[in-house]
């Protein structure tokens, strides 16, 4: 069922899942806001498709891993369309692929600048906005984490597998320390799938590697992550907080 007058914010949401999951929104009947860091023409394009559903649209340059940022996007959020009631932690990056014992702490601490820190601080944002302690009328946070999380990527991205151990580790402990703030907080883990992340770490065919090793045997599409996302965030998971739906295809 489509709903009305409710704003949601897509971090990293000009490409892949991100631009997938405001398209989906959009065409629920959600006003959406997206951030994005380097491809403004990608964003604008969105913002034209999604215009083009008669909903309220906006897209704000933000990196994640800055502080400041943060706050200019949440502030322009509640200048241009309003009270904030849904958040979509999407925005992550990649590096290449590599072993532990190559890796530096600029590249690690790169990871966890955006994946963890940033994630928490638009938890942050979002909480002071939604949170009926902070007079907010409650919301929905989504969190995209990572089947790497459970199986930790070796030989590949170790560090960005344990980045996005604590993405979970952050939605199991918001979700109860939210519970009775009207805000619910779940995960969806995808892996495998086929978006342009794969050739930030270096090797853009990476699914087509894998997939036989996929119990389905496929890749997966960024349409299915962002239909688990549109579910948690509807009034059909009002009774779900702090779990995740894994869309790894069975691995």
């Amino acid at each position: 069922m489509p709903v009305k007058n409710n704003i949601a914010l897509v971090t990293g949401g000009s490409r892949g899942i991100g631009v997938a999951t405001a398209r989906l929104l959009a065409q629920q009947g959600y006003h959406i806001a997206i951030s994005y860091r380097e491809r403004k023409d990608s964003a604008e394009s969105l913002l034209n498709e999604l215009k083009a559903l008669g909903h309220k649209a906006i897209a704000v340059r933000a990196d994640i891993s800055s502080e400041t940022d943060i706050t200019h996007l949440f502030n322009e959020v509640d200048r241009q369309l309003g009270p904030l009631q849904y958040l979509v932690n999407n925005a992550a990056i990649l590096k290449p692929q590599m072993r532990v014992e190559a890796m530096e702490a600029e590249r690690i601490n790169q990871v966890l600048r955006t994946n963890v820190t940033g994630t928490i601080l638009c938890c942050h944002e979002a909480i002071k906005r939604m949170s009926t302690k902070h007079g907010g009328g409650g919301g929905v946070i989504v969190n995209i984490s990572s089947a790497a999380s459970r199986w930790g990527a070796p030989n590949e991205y170790i560090d960005y597998a344990a980045s996005k151990g604590a993405v979970d580790t952050l939605t199991i402990g918001l979700s109860q320390e939210l519970a009775h703030e009207g805000i619910r907080v779940n995960g969806v883990r995808p892996d495998f799938i086929y978006t342009e992340m794969h050739k930030d770490g270096g090797e853009p065919d990476r699914v087509e590697r894998l997939k036989s090793a996929i119990p389905l045997g496929r890749g997966d599409q960024p349409e299915e992550a962002a239909a688990a996302v549109a579910r948690l965030l509807s009034h059909e998971s009002a009774f779900t907080t702090g779990s995740f739906i894994d869309v790894a295809g069975g691995k």
